[in-house]
């Protein structure tokens, strides 16, 4: 049995898994997907404060209280921010990183320097009434839709989930100086149904740890859990 913990990505929650998380349970692993501060049962906290290291604290604290070893740590999106430093804070813990059409930063990096068109989003957010929030981006035609999800029951169920994401998150760096998490192996997955507003940085040949680089691809949009949940969980069950 493995363990993995799926961390979501930015403006969505915990259950944006609701439709993997039974299918990694059926396969005999423990799996936990909770929602980061400030998102889903976690919304009240949301606040100027809340930023990446709030979240990298949640999933260490979550590791760590829970005394959670061999994880396989899944990141969506600007999660990929999260996982990077959780894996730098306690790299004994983590027996893989998996970044799902995620952030993949270096050390000192923001989400702006890993996707610069962010800093519109921050900027927005410094301008606007409350001087913190970034709004979830506007739905689009398909095939864009909303994080790449285009069908309308899928649309209104992941409206139901998202809120705004603290600017904090998108400003503060990643902190990447441990030597141990550079031998945690990672495994990239990619979806491939663009435009869907996310341009990733190409991947290495090969991981830090020396290793070919190992990516994978889905046919369709970014929030792939929502739109092909038994084709992402077949990957995510080839690293346990």
């Amino acid at each position: 049995m493995s363990t993995f913990l799926l961390v979501h990505g930015a403006w969505h929650s915990g259950r944006c898994w609701d439709r993997v998380v039974p299918l990694l349970t059926a396969a005999g692993h423990h799996v936990i997907a909770p929602s980061l501060t400030g998102f889903g049962d976690k919304r009240r906290l949301a606040g100027p404060d809340v930023g990446l290291d709030t979240h990298v604290d949640d999933i260490v604290k979550l590791i760590t209280e829970e005394d959670l070893t061999e994880v396989i740590l899944v990141g969506h999106s600007y999660a990929g921010l999260v996982i990077s430093s959780v894996a730098n804070d306690v790299p004994d813990r983590i027996a893989r990183l998996v970044y799902l059409d995620a952030m993949v930063p270096e050390d000192g990096e923001t989400a702006v320097d890993v996707i610069p068109v962010t800093q519109q989003s921050i900027d927005a957010a410094l301008r606007s009434e409350s001087g913190w929030r970034v709004p979830p981006p506007p739905e689009l035609p398909p095939p864009a839709g909303l994080f790449g999800v285009s069908d309308p029951n899928d649309v209104a169920w992941l409206r139901s989930m998202l809120s705004d994401q603290p600017v904090n998150c998108l400003r503060q760096p990643v902190r990447l100086h441990e030597p141990a998490a550079r031998r945690i192996p990672r495994t990239h997955i990619h979806c491939t149904v663009l435009p869907d507003g996310f341009v990733r940085r190409p991947v290495p040949g090969l991981q830090p740890n020396g290793t070919p680089a190992q990516v994978w691809e889905l046919a369709t949009g970014h929030d792939c859990m929502i739109t092909t949940p038994a084709e992402l969980a077949e990957l995510l069950l080839r690293t346990a």
